[in-house]
């Protein structure tokens, strides 16, 4: 390799480097890296160099990724070894020599590409391969568009691989434990096959492109998402189940990513929207990009931008399926990534908002985003990207509509719905659910929010003044509904009750009019998807009453457990509905709520210590709360450190109003926090799942 350049080996120093990286969870056998900083090998020669400076002049490194490198395309860089290396680019300086070894230190730029790349030592004519890296983002390097100030938070939102997604209800948020698993040694491949899928599919050969942390979002995003190309996940539909695994079963994102390489590539069944949030985030997590699992309550749907949604109901208050595929979700989870944003003006770095649920668009990708989280907030709608999506669904007004008999529509008072409630996520370096609300939008009635909105309309009028219907289409209330209202209704229940209790409804009904009113008063239940689609009525109960002037009347209803129990739907949410009717005047009033059934609670208890490498005992206990058996109990426990992989304990059944206790030996071979998740499945309840933390001593 040039005379008296004759390489013996190349240590890539990987146990030291890898931990300088923040990389020593992903492997110790594997160099891998983050870029903007610097890394070092020592390169042992077989024979002594007795002339330093005149090889030093003849040797450079080339590093390389892609399948095809070269120079032109600028995945090939050559750099000369030298004594002092640039810090802005890709550099080498010997920071060690002797005539047996050179301990020498590379530098990557904050902006090189990401890849898995070879590394060689160029010596005259000759080339020799001294090794290969993998290199990611770096939220530690200030020159990076990911950088992350706060430690605590790069501890989160890179390193942490113990996630909670929330839903349920705004009234009643509920916390599922997923394990993203972004540091698993496999997963880092992957995430890389991941993207050259996505750009073999959009027939972009750039690799200079995966600089760029937003191309890395969006092709991430395109390949999670079940309408571009053939993505990692299938949407699920209404009632499917046939070969495959229900969005609700799952534990972690590592199976389903795992399943998606060893099928070749073909699409998991099935995924929803917390799925695909909770894989973008290991995949985005994996990389480098710091990245969070965001959920918002009462959320427009495929409104296209339009600040108005609409849903119809008939006169028993039942909801009705809908052609249009714009409605208002109980809930939606989606996720952030922080980055600067040099694309737009100043003022956008930081969180971005990035969803990789389909979305019915009138053009571009069906994701969206990554979209400036201020942005969103500001209602500066024609910010790239998709800002009015996000910006709509969290600010449009539900109004509702009455179907009679004869297919009429009539509008309902009292009933205008408001979206994008209580968003939240899990905090920092602790299982505390954080409202970040504020983040996306200003306090509900201040003069921010009305200068906001009022900016929002005019913006997102003009982006859609070729559409026929722009002079109509961002009124949120029909001039109807401007006639002067008599009655009020008021409807209230638990806002979570537990599976087997009978749901009580409490109706409060006002006559505010000078004369006294006949009325009739239909009270219904109904099963319902957490993406707005009926399920069916469960149970509806009729009144009729006269209420004099300034006159109230309340009752108090019950629907029995033996109504819902065979109905739930995968989410346990339950739309409670009153519809009033003035029999003199034909006006309609409405009111809603919606309500979460809790599966009975699975408890863990843990030791009061546990020790690393010390056999200890788990308790895992199920009290059933039924009138019936809980029959062919199947529990599955995990957690990384307790438990090698998962384990699965069959239970029989449990019977009524008594508990079941297992005991799960186990022996911790992690120190510090550690998750033990819990699943039960049996003929009555689906996926109920539990999980519990505790801090495991060091030995």
């Amino acid at each position: 390799m040039g005379q008296g350049l004759s390489i013996k080996n190349c240590d890539l120093k990987i146990t030291m480097n890898n931990t300088n990286h923040h990389t020593e969870e992903i492997s110790t056998e594997r160099l891998i890296v983050r870029r903007g900083q610097p890394f070092t090998i020592t390169v042992s020669f077989s024979a002594p160099i007795h002339n330093y400076l005149r090889q030093l002049k003849r040797t450079s490194l080339i590093v390389q990724t892609g399948s095809h490198p070269s120079k032109a395309d600028g995945i090939q860089i050559e750099f000369p070894i030298s004594s002092l290396g640039d810090k802005k680019q890709w550099s080498t300086a010997v920071e060690e020599q002797d005539p047996c070894f050179w301990i020498i230190s590379v530098n990557t730029p904050a902006n090189a590409p990401i890849g898995q790349y070879a590394l060689l030592l160029h010596a005259s004519k000759s080339h020799r391969l001294l090794g290969n890296f993998t290199l990611l983002f770096n939220p530690w390097c200030q020159d990076d568009e990911v950088f992350l100030a706060n430690e605590a938070q790069r501890q989160e939102y890179i390193l942490n691989q113990e996630g909670i997604i929330y839903w349920g209800t705004e009234n009643a948020v509920l916390a599922q434990p997923w394990d993203f698993s972004q540091l698993e040694e496999d997963i880092v491949d992957i995430c890389f096959m991941l993207l050259d899928v996505g750009e073999r599919h959009q027939r972009d050969k750039d690799h200079t492109q995966r600089k760029n942390p937003i191309y890395i979002c969006r092709t991430v995003a395109a390949m999670l998402n079940c309408d571009e190309f053939r993505g990692i996940l299938t949407e699920y539909g209404t009632g499917q189940h046939a070969n495959g695994t229900p969005p609700s079963k799952w534990l972690g994102s590592s199976p389903i990513l795992q399943q998606w390489v060893a099928s070749h590539f073909k699409p998991v069944r099935y995924g929803q929207c917390w799925v695909f949030a909770a894989v973008m985030c290991s995949v985005l997590r994996c990389l480098g990009i710091p990245t969070r699992v965001v959920t918002g309550f009462t959320w427009a749907h495929n409104t296209n931008s339009n600040l108005s949604v609409d849903e119809y109901y008939d006169e028993d208050g039942t909801l009705l399926p809908q052609d249009k595929s714009a409605r208002v979700w109980t809930f939606h989870v989606w996720n952030e990534c922080w980055m600067a944003r040099a694309d737009l003006p100043p003022g956008y770095n930081g969180w971005q908002a990035l969803d990789a649920t389909c979305q019915e668009k009138s053009k571009g990708a069906s994701f969206c985003g990554p979209a400036p989280v201020k942005a969103i907030k500001e209602g500066d709608t024609d910010v790239d990207y998709d800002v009015c999506y996000f910006f709509a669904a969290i600010n449009a007004k539900c109004q509702v509509w009455i179907q009679k008999t004869d297919d009429t529509l009539k509008p309902a008072f009292g009933a205008t719905k408001y979206t994008g409630n209580n968003i939240s996520t899990k905090s920092v370096g602790s299982e505390r659910c954080e409202d970040i609300t504020h983040h996306y939008k200003h306090p509900e009635g201040s003069l921010q929010e009305k200068e906001v909105l009022d900016k929002a309309y005019r913006k997102i009028q003009k982006l859609e003044t070729t559409s026929i219907s722009s002079e109509t289409q961002f009124s949120f209330i029909p001039t109807a509904l401007e006639e002067p209202v008599n009655l009020f209704i008021h409807l209230q229940s638990k806002s979570s009750l537990t599976l087997g209790q009978d749901v009580p409804l409490s109706i409060d009904v006002f006559n505010h009019s000078g004369g006294e009113k006949a009325t009739q008063l239909v009270v219904g239940a109904q099963a319902l998807h957490y993406n707005g689609v009926p399920i069916t009525q469960l149970w509806k109960e009729e009144f009729h009453f006269t209420l004099k002037s300034n006159e109230a009347n309340s009752l108090q209803v019950f629907v029995p457990y033996s109504q819902y129990r065979r109905e739930l739907g995968e989410n346990h949410l339950l739309r409670l509905t009153a519809v009033l009717k003035d029999e003199d005047s034909f006006y309609v009033y409405f009111a809603q709520e919606e309500i979460s059934i809790c599966d009975p609670p699975l408890a863990i208890e843990f030791p009061e210590n546990m020790v690393q490498y010390q056999p200890s005992t788990v308790k895992i206990s199920l009290l059933n709360p039924l009138f019936e058996p809980l029959e062919k109990c199947v529990v599955v426990v995990a957690g990384r450190g307790l438990i090698y992989r998962q384990r699965k304990y069959r239970l029989g059944s449990v019977q009524p109003e008594s508990s079941r206790e297992l005991q799960i030996p186990l022996t911790p071979i992690q120190a510090g926090p550690r998750r033990l998740t819990a699943r039960l499945t049996c003929l009555q309840l689906q996926n109920l799942k539990s999980y519990k933390t505790i801090d495991v001593a060091a030995a």
